[in-house]
């Protein structure tokens, strides 16, 4: 973690990752496109998610994630920040000349090689059938369905651990805790996903959530009753309902959503561990 000069009270407390490792170049153009901002509107003008709109303009990278250039063996020429997710992103170039790019895992380094395949080795970065990843191994960026890339598992950090191979399914623990089934044929990274600082980082100020897109939260209990069920009453008073509820009046904190007759419900060996309230 990277920490500046308190000169100012925002900078007394503010920490970002350290970039130092990462290559000093431009995106690759063919890889980048410009996404328009919505501000949490949808298509009719409505707001449908809260807390959104300006910051800093940013351009997407067009990350691959089903890394399916299959025995073709490629070079990471750059290590890149990308402003639309926590984990760093690296610039791959194959030896038949197509460049891409990939999330980046942990401790990988420019000039390293990387390849996808069942046979291809157990060392960070490359990409192999969670069939032949032993149990203890973490991996990352895990495919769900066959062929549609990797779906779970790609925030900073993050890593899931093989439990158990059995009857062409492998047990994954995922970040969560949960332990789930996943098909031994779908292709999984070796390693865990870059930039594991990230959760240490403290924002400072108001004024960096704001450059992150993030508009400012009001507090239910300060509105009126007609805006949200704890607002009202002269002073400050209590929540005056036995649940929790949202601006909308669903419940929440503790009430499970989780479709009961889901199809997926077969392939959860256990659930996650829900933390203790300190």
């Amino acid at each position: 973690m990277k920490r500046n000069r308190p000169v100012t009270p925002s900078r007394r407390h503010m920490t970002y990752p350290d970039f130092s490792a990462l290559s000093e170049n431009n995106p690759l153009k063919s890889r980048v496109i410009s996404l328009p901002s919505h501000a949490g509107r949808n298509n009719r003008g409505r707001i449908t998610v809260r807390h959104q709109g300006g910051g800093n303009k940013r351009r997407y990278r067009i990350v691959d994630f089903k890394q399916n250039k299959t025995g073709i063996p490629g070079r990471v020429e750059a290590l890149e920040y990308d402003p639309y997710r926590t984990a760093f992103i690296m610039r791959v170039s194959y030896k038949d000349g197509d460049r891409r790019y990939h999330l980046a895992p942990d401790g990988i380094k420019v000039g390293d090689q990387i390849l996808s395949a069942e046979n291809a080795a157990l060392t960070p970065g490359n990409r192999v059938p969670l069939k032949s990843a032993p149990v203890g191994y973490s991996v990352f960026n895990v495919e769900l369905n066959p062929g549609k890339g990797g779906q779970v598992v790609r925030s900073a950090g993050s890593a899931a651990v093989v439990l158990a191979q059995e009857d062409g399914y492998t047990h994954l623990k995922m970040p969560s805790g949960e332990v789930r089934k996943v098909l031994w044929d779908n292709f999984a990274s070796v390693g865990k996903v870059s930039n594991e600082d990230n959760k240490l980082v403290n924002i400072g100020k108001a004024g960096r959530s704001r450059h992150r897109g993030v508009r400012p939260t009001v507090r239910g209990t300060v509105m009126n009753p007609v805006d949200h069920p704890y607002g009202g009453g002269e002073g400050r008073q209590p929540r005056g309902t036995r649940h929790p509820k949202t601006l909308w009046g669903k419940v929440v904190g503790g009430r499970k959503t989780r479709n009961k007759r889901k199809w997926s419900n077969a392939l959860i060996v256990s659930r996650r561990v829900r933390r203790k309230k300190k």
